[in-house]
């Protein structure tokens, strides 16, 4: 299989069911924002401190495979079978979301990202997450989007939140709140 198929020269691709459309479409911008943020969990999954989350983020990854396949699918016409995304998929998140919270301090401010690269790295995933899920919500208003794929984005971003703060904790880094500057009279 060749990588390169030069039907894309001219600045439109195909959905799967066939249909062209132009690489600027919301569309791909949606499951093109869904790669990226695929490629964001990976690495955030290849730092130490996410050992014994593996499986889990292994697992997001593959649903976002899932949710990509479906954003790149022209709903009228494209017969491909793609794998379900499950209401059991949202829970899972939110039991780990659960899970974490209950071993985490009370939030008293707004956190700034950073503290350490690894706590950094799942900010901007929880950023590129927020935008995949706009993206999805516009295209929504005007082609079908199954809404369990929005709840899904939604529920993952608080997910990668609290992520970035059990990372911090793990990892012994102070989160850094945000004390906004006081006006001058």
């Amino acid at each position: 299989m060749k990588i390169y198929t030069k039907t894309g020269d001219k600045g439109t691709t195909a959905l799967l069911g066939g249909t062209r459309v132009a690489k600027s479409h919301v569309r791909i911008e949606a499951y093109g924002t869904i790669d990226e943020l695929n490629s964001h969990i990976g690495l955030v999954s290849d730092q130490a401190v996410n050992a014994k989350r593996i499986t889990m983020l292994r697992e997001i990854q593959d649903r976002l495979f899932t949710i990509g396949a479906t954003l790149a699918s022209d709903p009228e016409k494209s017969k491909v079978e793609i794998p379900d995304l499950l209401e059991s998929d949202v829970s899972r998140l939110e039991e780990d979301i659960d899970s974490m919270t209950a071993e985490l301090p009370e939030m008293r401010s707004f956190i700034l990202p950073g503290g350490h690269p690894a706590v950094s790295y799942c900010h901007i995933a929880r950023c590129v997450c927020r935008r995949a899920e706009r993206l999805a919500i516009g295209l929504s208003q005007d082609e079908f989007v199954a809404a369990l794929v929005i709840k899904y984005l939604n529920r993952l971003s608080d997910y990668l939140f609290v992520l970035s703060r059990k990372m911090a904790q793990e990892l012994e880094v102070d989160e850094i709140p945000w004390r906004p500057r006081e006006k001058k009279p």
